[in-house]
């Protein structure tokens, strides 16, 4: 028992298991690291945890009762959130060699995108909702310090997979940006990938 979590290893497993899971995030992260190297990678991951956080507070403090409760609040996020990332998707699929960058390559720019996207998933507030119950003790749960525990494992482990994400794409791309055409076929891929997020979010019950 740890900090009132039971079984902290098989915790651990899945969220390194979650964090590996296409989506939207990791593309974040990939894209922002192609974009503006390892600022952009880390920039996108630091938003990527801070979005995370935001949703887990929000999930213990029982959002997503009243997301239950008033089921419009949950469609209108979860279509702010289709629509963005559809349009964010429509952009790199419409950019023409010579045009401006869709993602910019300030670091705070990754960061704030990153934060957005993660943001506009109120499903996530539910998963985590029904997620930490299945780790918590009851008879030795210690409260808010035993989510905080949580909140933390999850924000390190997130922490050291956006790094290695960060490290290996940036590595690749430093070979591949002798070839602009590659960049521009990525370019177009990841903007396909966020078109079906977009309406993979949209349409899901």
């Amino acid at each position: 028992m740890f900090f009132g979590i039971s079984d902290y290893g098989a915790f651990v497993a899945a969220i390194v298991l979650f964090l590996a899971i296409p989506g939207p995030g990791n593309l974040a992260l990939i894209t922002s690291t192609g974009k503006g190297g390892m600022a952009g990678g880390l920039g996108a991951t630091l938003g990527v945890i801070v979005g995370d956080q935001v949703l887990m507070w929000l999930a213990v403090a029982g959002v997503a009762t009243v997301l239950a409760t008033y089921p419009a609040a949950f469609v209108a996020v979860q279509w702010m959130g289709a629509l963005y990332l559809t349009w964010l998707g429509w952009k790199m699929l419409s950019a023409k060699p010579g045009d401006a960058p869709v993602l910019n390559i300030r670091p705070r720019d990754f960061f704030q995108q990153a934060v957005v996207i993660t943001l506009l998933n109120p499903k996530a507030i539910v998963f985590y909702m029904a997620f930490f119950p299945l780790f918590v003790d009851p008879k030795t749960h210690l409260g808010w310090i035993s989510f905080g525990v949580m909140a933390a494992t999850i924000a390190a482990l997130t922490f050291l997979y956006g790094l290695g994400m960060t490290l290996l794409t940036y590595h690749l791309a430093e070979r591949m940006r002798s070839n602009p055409r590659i960049g521009r076929i990525l370019e177009k891929l990841a903007g396909v990938f966020l078109v079906g997020f977009g309406l993979k979010l949209a349409i899901s019950k």
